[in-house]
């Protein structure tokens, strides 16, 4: 008897997966357990393990495939490796092939789908010229949700008509290499959030000497007490939550016609990896000590960077902190990560000559930059979120009292 290798639901907003990479050939062994096949969404790639032990006798899905949740990825059957020759209905895609109609409805049902769907949705397919057909369902009964639409592919222009161009030969000392479903879905996301929110930055500067006085005052017994090092990053975190209780604005987001208050605090800190720029959130941030934000930003950056990390982990977040400084960034304009209202850019340390008194002093300084969506927060809103970071930066005794 043969077990089937699923895909799982991965996501709440995940409906389909890429197939990276086969880690089992078809033939070999299996144990419970043992990785299977790399499996790359929008978010991030993870592994699929074994769930019962026997001999991978079919790969259905081959590498570059995309398979939607539930689709079938492969067979497992019992015994050893004698069970090999049953492998050779692999290259059949045929059952795959078949299923790809029931992603793409008939233009009846897909009116039918958006009818049973709530009004918010169908103005959303409307702004976005979303064609229905396009759109795969996820919600309960067979309705279509935001997250459905937003993932649709518009509805072509009659101008786009035109055949696409095939691709160019490459030259010589190019490599053509196709794009990664994570890369496409960080393109896709920044071009929506230039296309839909009213993005400003507003630039301001801190003093970082305090902090760096602090993290050189208590270092070692910092590190020798909770085994992880003081960084600037809980600094920021906490002095963002400062500011963010002060102009809710900045940690809500747009829902239609609504706007939407978040009363907690889900931190996003970007952090870049081999496959592209991804953003682990920490949860309940304004409840996290010092140490805790350090040693939970150190691990979900390590796991991120082996691949390891969640799309639990990788959602809901209500802000996001960049730290452009860490690669010599000295000033940039950070991109809103939709559909979160603003973004903090940290940039690189430098000593400039300031006015300190009445003297010219050299200080460790640092731009910041906030970018936001000027259809929910103010320019002056924006001015005063930067300047209270500035402040707990500069002071950060206020960090205590959070003022």
């Amino acid at each position: 008897m043969a077990t089937d290798i699923v895909v799982p639901s991965v996501g709440e907003s995940v409906t389909e997966v890429t197939v990276a990479r086969w880690l089992k050939h078809v033939g070999d062994n299996v144990a419970l357990d043992d990785p299977l096949v790399e499996l790359e969404t929008d978010k991030a790639t993870q592994e699929l393990a074994a769930q019962t032990a026997g001999t991978l006798t079919e790969i259905a899905a081959p590498e570059g495939s995309n398979v939607r949740v539930g689709g079938l990825l492969g067979r497992i059957g019992e015994g050893g490796a004698k069970a090999a020759p049953q492998a050779k209905p692999a290259p059949a895609a045929k059952p795959q092939a078949a299923a790809k109609p029931a992603a793409a409805p008939a233009p009846a049902t897909a009116v039918e789908v958006l009818a049973r769907s709530g009004p918010a949705v169908r103005k959303l397919a409307a702004e976005r010229g979303v064609d229905p057909t396009q759109i795969s369902p996820s919600g309960k009964d067979g309705r279509a949700t935001k997250a459905d639409v937003l993932a649709a592919r518009p509805a072509p222009a009659p101008a786009a008509a035109k055949p696409p161009a095939a691709p160019r030969a490459p030259q010589e000392g190019e490599q053509r290499v196709r794009m990664t479903r994570l890369r496409k879905r960080i393109a896709e996301r920044l071009k929506e959030a230039q296309n839909t929110a009213a993005m400003l930055t507003t630039f301001n500067e801190a003093d970082m000497s305090e902090v760096m006085a602090i993290r050189e005052r208590y270092r070692d017994s910092f590190e020798k007490k909770h085994g992880v090092r003081l960084g600037f990053m809980s600094f920021f975190v906490k002095a963002c939550i400062v500011a963010l209780k002060e102009i809710p604005a900045a940690n809500a987001e747009i829902d239609g016609d609504d706007i939407v208050y978040k009363n907690h605090y889900d931190i996003g800190v970007a952090v870049g990896a081999e496959q592209g720029l991804v953003v682990p959130v920490l949860r309940g941030a304004d409840r996290l000590g010092f140490a805790e934000i350090e040693t939970q930003i150190a691990d979900l950056g390590k796991r991120v960077r082996e691949g390891r990390i969640s799309l639990e982990e990788l959602s809901g977040g209500t802000f996001t902190i960049t730290n452009g400084g860490v690669f010599g960034s000295l000033l940039s304009t950070p991109i809103l990560n939709p559909p979160q209202a603003a973004i903090l850019g940290m940039h690189k340390i430098q000593k400039r000559p300031v006015v300190v008194g009445d003297r010219i002093e050299a200080r460790p300084m640092m731009y910041l930059a906030l970018s936001y969506d000027h259809r929910l927060i103010d320019g002056r809103e924006a001015v005063t979120f930067l300047v209270r970071v500035k402040e707990c930066i500069e002071e950060p005794q206020r960090l205590l009292f959070e003022m």
